[in-house]
């Protein structure tokens, strides 16, 4: 079944490209390890940044709890996001997902994005 970016209806030109990323990429939150993989998604986006996604095989989900954030992109779709706890701490919403990207992003289903602000993401 075709899901269609609505976005791209709206604004065609609006580039996104999704390229494996060649290096390892390592998050931790504090000194708990709560991603690592060989085989990342590098995202980018318009303007924006580049995002790293990585796969959930290699994503240490005892470490995550599903929140009820939910958001809404219209180039990607509906986003879940994840919190995370360890050491004794917690943050809320440190990384998304999207179950049911949209057809131009399906690369990034099964894959999770954390923001750098709330976690250490080192990509070499």
């Amino acid at each position: 079944m075709s899901n269609p970016s609505p976005g791209l209806k709206r604004d065609p030109g609006h580039a996104i490209t999704i390229t494996p990323y060649p290096g390892t990429v390592t998050v931790k939150f504090g000194e708990v390890v709560v991603a690592s993989t060989r085989n990342a998604l590098e995202l980018k986006e318009a303007t924006y940044p580049p995002v790293l996604y990585v796969p959930f095989a290699d994503i240490y989900f005892e470490h995550l709890l599903a929140s009820d954030t939910k958001t809404r992109c219209p180039f990607k779709g509906e986003a879940s996001y994840w919190s995370v706890t360890g050491q004794g701490e917690g943050e809320p919403d440190v990384m998304w997902t999207y179950a049911h990207p949209y057809d131009e992003v399906a690369r990034i289903k099964d894959h999770g994005a954390f923001y750098p602000h709330k976690v250490t993401i080192d990509a070499g």
